[in-house]
């Protein structure tokens, strides 16, 4: 009865070192996807800027404007608007 056991407990182990590895993978995975829009995000800042658009300075606005939520509340999209 104590193979049984040490049976079930060696599954146990190998399912979850099994899910550790493919969880470290997602992770991996996800990084890398958040590093490409962090980029592109960039690539967007760099170019409004070349347009003369200054979103620090908007942001700024919308942050001292009192009757509106505060700007680090609200998502870069209503910023950009």
């Amino acid at each position: 009865m104590a193979k049984k056991s040490e049976a079930g407990k060696d599954e146990q182990i190998g399912f979850h070192k099994g899910s550790l590895t493919t969880l470290a993978k997602e992770r991996e995975e996800m990084m890398r996807i958040l590093q490409i829009v962090e980029q592109l995000m960039h690539m967007h800042i760099k170019s409004l800027k070349g347009l003369g658009v200054d979103l620090e300075n908007t942001a700024k606005n919308m942050k001292s404007d009192s009757g509106k939520k505060e700007a680090k509340n609200r998502p870069i999209e209503d910023i950009l608007r």
